[in-house]
């Protein structure tokens, strides 16, 4: 789509962009060409930034804002208030008199936004985000507020006002806007149904009381009692049965002497839970239960009790025929007990019941249910207004992180990027390019790709009890001692310290002078490396042979037979080794000789300009490779690793990257360190910097003839 409004670009980061300075570029954002834009998408989470505007600003509440969200608000935004350069101010309150009244929203909003005042018990004409952002107190001093739900300060009725209560208590409740808990038409419907149902189960038992209650009051507690002897007093009688089919099993059926007799010696007063797993009581081969004799003494109260409660039925003793009567008894009681409905109002007591069904004023509940869901327009309206002033006061910000990385590159610290999590400090240095990783993995290769050396750190914070892991990139200073394990510090946005560990470096260039040094660091390197090896793998295998040659002599002279004959000192296989280490030394010695022949030939210039070029030949490579990188430095990939979907270069080149890191710089003083090493004169250290340039340069010049490599200038002198 072609637009016919003046854009005005500027160049931001090496990378031309659109420049949004007024209010007039956002009412016309629409119009911006989407190839124009520096971000696509990028996600809600993991950004310094207000989370309410994010999600005000995420339409669809998929946890991404895109560009069609933010065209979307950009209109909206600008319809509802008279004059859109108010938007670049990024003020968090507005004058009802800006809210364009020819706009229905605007209009909506603008009686929102004085209802809201009004509900405040604030003067004036003009809100703020602070007002918006407690709906608690907005609604505090309201009986209706358009959510549905009402509470006992919804009505001056004193007998609504209990019931409302009783339904809360009964039922439960849900959270009114005012912060008080009220109830719903749900939950109002929920109560006279269970009210209802309780009502007609005790009136199904009234109807039928000598039935379902067989011992009247203690019917009850007859049937609880009953239930916990029931399984002990059938395991009796089935005892019993199996004496009178085999009296010989009498001993095994009965509590064992020997299982007494592993508790004898405790304080049986403390051993209930122990006697009461023996028998209720000895069993017989007549199946009766004897009350008087033989009864289990845990057991003994429980069955005195239920005979109680059953008024004394069993005289001396209980026979099967006899409990069954009483199971079949309870049966009635126990049916009816199951079949319990409403039973979430039992509490309140049948009486209670019974009058609140009497009264019903259901209906009038209700009504008061309709009169605060006739306010949900009004209320959402205040919801808007809340919505309005975050975007009126964020919009701006957000697009100077979306359309434009004007924040990035402002280097202010008022303004930082919202994707900048807060400031590493690590090896006497601070830096700034800090961010948020939600997904190591996606990191994987995307953030490689950047050219950026980039410290992945995991972070802990004990106040917070929080973790969080940041990648940092380093843009300054030398990398000698960054390593995975190193420990440091991170402060967030809002200045609170967290624990940093690097977990991963990704080794890219930093400057154009550390590449220079990187060829003899790393050469370094392999030489510690490979002494290193070479030392273990010695020290390794000198302790195998000492440890073999001490089995040896441990090693009885019958074990180990007749002493085989140590072989013969070969003189001519001695001489053969030693003429060909011999000859490859002499001819590495006159390689090296000769390319040191002719380097001291050369005339002053000469030689300084065949060490100049050896030194290009180790380092050149590597500067150059760092200096086409240092250019190409691109943030874009690792905000692509985040879930970003960054559509233009985001460079962070030479002389911006100074900037986003910062190291330590101490004054200098006059001041004698007892603890120092003594410093070396600068006459020595010419000769042996002269010695150590020469002989890299004869080194070099002596490989250089070995492969007969043309150079240009010297090539000559040394073929």
């Amino acid at each position: 789509m072609k637009s016919n409004y003046n854009w005005k670009f500027c160049t931001v980061g090496g990378v031309t962009r659109v420049s949004i300075e007024t209010g007039e570029d956002i009412a016309h954002l629409h119009e911006l060409d989407q190839k124009m834009w520096t971000v696509l998408s990028c996600p809600t989470t993991g950004l310094e930034f207000d989370k309410k505007t994010l999600g005000y600003l995420d339409l669809d509440h998929d946890e991404k804002i895109r560009v069609n969200e933010v065209i979307a608000t950009s209109q909206w935004i600008t319809s509802v208030i008279k004059d859109p350069e108010l938007l670049v101010k990024q003020s968090d309150s507005i004058a009802l008199s800006d809210f364009n009244t020819d706009n229905a929203d605007g209009l909506r909003l603008r009686n929102s936004a004085k209802q809201i005042l009004d509900y405040l018990g604030k003067e004036g004409e003009t809100i703020s985000v602070s007002d918006t952002s407690d709906s608690t107190a907005i609604f505090a001093k309201t009986k209706f507020n358009g959510d549905g739900i009402i509470t006992p300060q919804s009505t001056d009725d004193e007998a609504l006002k209990g019931l409302i209560s009783n339904i809360g208590n009964t039922e439960g409740t849900q959270t009114d806007r005012s912060g008080e808990q009220g109830i719903n038409a749900d939950i109002i419907e929920k109560f006279y149904a269970d009210a209802q149902a309780f009502a007609a189960w005790q009136a199904d038992a009234d109807s039928r009381k000598a039935e379902v209650f067989p011992f009247g009051d203690k019917t009850a507690d007859a049937f609880n009692a009953f239930t916990a002897l029931d399984a002990k007093v059938r395991d009796f009688f089935m005892r019993c049965k199996l004496i009178n089919f085999n009296d010989a099993a009498t001993t095994a059926l009965d509590v064992s002497v020997a299982k007494i007799e592993t508790i004898s010696g405790s304080d049986l007063s403390k051993c209930d839970g122990e006697i009461a797993t023996y028998p209720i009581a000895r069993p017989n081969g007549d199946g009766r239960l004897n009350l008087t004799n033989g009864i289990n003494p845990t057991w003994k109260g429980s069955l005195n009790s239920f005979n109680a409660l059953i008024g004394n039925r069993f005289a001396n003793e209980i026979t099967e025929d006899g409990w069954n009567e009483i199971a079949a008894a309870l049966a009635p009681y126990n049916a009816w007990t199951t079949a319990e409905a409403g039973s979430a109002v039992k509490g309140l007591g049948l009486d209670t019941i019974k009058q609140i069904l009497s009264e019903d004023r259901k209906k009038d509940l209700l009504a008061l249910i309709e009169q605060d869901i006739a306010l949900k327009t009004e209320a959402e309206g205040i919801d808007a207004v809340d919505k309005m002033l975050h975007i009126y006061r964020d919009f701006y910000a957000f697009l100077k992180n979306f359309v434009t990385f004007k924040d990035f590159y402002s280097r202010k610290c008022e303004s930082l990027a919202m994707f900048q999590a807060g400031r590493l400090f690590i090896d006497q240095r601070s830096c700034d390019l800090c961010i948020r990783v939600s997904d190591m993995s996606g990191h994987g290769n995307m953030a490689g790709l950047s050219g950026m050396f980039l410290i992945y750190c995991n972070c802990v914070s004990k106040v917070r009890n929080a973790t969080m892991t940041i990648v940092a990139a380093m843009t300054e200073g030398n990398i000698e001692n960054l390593r995975e394990g190193k420990n440091a510090i991170f402060y967030d946005r809002d200045g609170q310290d967290w624990d940093a560990k690097v977990i991963k470096i990704v080794d890219n260039p930093i400057s154009v002078k550390q590449a220079f040094l990187s060829p003899y660091r790393k050469f370094g390197n392999f030489i510690n490396e490979q002494i290193n090896k070479f030392a273990a793998d010695k020290d390794s295998k000198v302790m195998s042979e000492a440890t073999g040659k001490f089995s040896e002599t441990t090693t009885t002279v019958a074990e180990q037979g007749a002493a085989a004959p140590k072989p013969a000192f070969d003189i001519a296989k001695f001489c053969g080794i030693f003429a060909a280490i011999g000859m490859a030394l002499g001819y590495i010695g006159t390689v090296l000789l000769a390319a040191f022949t002719g380097f001291i030939n050369l005339t002053w210039w000469r030689m300084i300009i065949a060490l100049a070029a050896v030194i290009l030949i180790i380092s050149g490579p590597a500067m150059l490779l760092a200096w086409l990188k240092l250019r190409r430095r691109n943030l874009g990939p690792v905000l692509n690793a985040n879930g970003w979907a960054i559509n233009s270069k985001v460079l962070v080149n030479v002389r911006f990257g100074a900037t986003l890191t910062s190291t330590a710089k101490y004054p200098k003083i006059k001041f004698v360190d007892p603890f120092a090493k003594k410093k070396m004169s600068t006459g020595k250290k010419i000769m042996w910097w002269s010695i150590a340039i020469i002989g890299a340069a004869v080194i070099t010049l002596g490989i250089l003839y070995l492969t007969k490599v043309p150079i240009p200038f010297i090539g000559q002198y040394i073929q």
